[in-house]
C-alpha cells in the first residue's frame, strides 16, 4: 500500500473510532481489551497519535517519550482525541516525502513507516471501540488486512523485543484464504523469522479470511481455523503482546 492509501485509512478509521466512542459512552466496556473502558481507549490512542505526530513535526531522530495520558473525561476527552487525530493526519499529509525522523520498523521512508503504523494502530483500535457497541464491527479490506499481517509478522516480531520464542524449533503457517498471501513463521530461541510463502512443513496452520486473521493475530478474535499442533497457536496467543519503540 502507498502512503496516500495509509493516510486515507488513518483519517477514516480515526473518525469511525471517535463516532463509536461517542455512541458507546466513556463508561462502556471494551470487550476486545479486557479491563478497559472507552475512556482508556481514547486516552491511549490519542496519546499515541500525538506521540507519532511529534516525530514527524519536530524531527526527532531518536526515541522520544510520549506526553502521557490526559486527565480528561467525557466530552472533553472526545474533543481531545479528535484534535489529536486531526493533527496527526494533517502532519503526515503535509510532511515532505524526504522528512527525516526516528522509526522503529523497516520502511521505504520514515513518512511511509508512520503512515502505515498509524493506519493499523487506528484500525485495530477502531474495532475495539466498535466492539463496545456490536459483535460485528465494520469490515476491514483485504488489502489492508494483508498489509497489517505483513507488518506484524515481518516487522514487529522480527525485533529483538518479540517474546514469541520456543526452546525447540516450531513452524507456524498463516494462510489468508481470500488472498494470495501465505506466511511461514519460524519460531526458536531467537526472534521469529517470517517469510512470504509456504516454505516446508508447518507444525500448525492458521487459515481464514485476511481480515479475520489480522484481528486474531492482534489477539482481538479467536483464530478462524487451526490445524496441527494447537500449542503453537497458544504460544502466539500468550507471548505476542506488542511493546512500543
Amino acid at each position: 500500500m502507498e502512503i496516500a492509501e495509509h493516510l486515507h485509512v488513518l483519517d477514516t478509521e480515526g473518525r469511525r473510532l471517535a463516532a463509536a466512542a461517542e455512541r458507546a459512552g466513556v463508561d462502556a466496556k471494551v470487550p476486545t481489551c479486557p479491563g478497559w473502558q472507552i475512556r482508556d481507549l481514547l486516552r491511549h490512542t490519542g496519546m499515541v497519535h500525538r506521540w507519532a505526530a511529534a516525530f514527524v513535526a519536530e524531527g526527532h531522530t531518536a526515541y522520544h517519550p510520549d506526553g502521557g495520558l490526559p486527565d480528561l473525561d467525557g466530552e472533553p476527552l472526545l474533543d481531545w482525541f479528535r484534535q489529536g487525530h486531526t493533527y496527526l493526519v494533517d502532519t503526515l499529509t503535509q510532511a515532505p516525502p524526504s522528512v527525516t525522523c526516528w522509526a522503529f520498523l523497516p520502511a521505504p521512508s520514515p513518512l511511509a513507516f508512520w503512515a502505515r503504523r498509524q493506519a493499523h494502530e487506528t484500525t485495530v483500535h477502531r474495532v475495539d471501540a466498535q466492539s463496545a457497541l456490536t459483535a460485528t464491527p465494520d469490515p476491514i479490506t483485504e488489502d489492508l488486512a494483508v498489509d497489517g499481517i505483513e507488518e506484524l509478522l515481518r516487522g514487529f516480531h522480527a525485533r529483538k523485543k518479540s517474546r514469541v520464542r520456543s526452546a525447540g524449533p516450531r513452524v507456524l503457517r498463516v494462510r489468508a484464504t481470500d488472498a494470495d498471501a501465505t506466511w511461514t513463521v519460524r519460531i526458536s530461541e531467537e526472534p521469529p523469522v517470517a517469510e512470504r510463502g509456504a516454505r516446508g512443513e508447518a507444525d500448525c496452520e492458521l487459515a481464514g479470511p485476511a481480515a479475520r486473521l489480522y484481528l486474531s493475530l492482534w489477539n482481538r478474535l479467536p483464530f478462524p481455523s487451526l490445524t496441527g499442533d494447537a500449542s503453537v497457536a497458544a504460544l502466539w496467543r500468550e507471548r505476542s503482546a506488542i511493546t512500543w519503540g
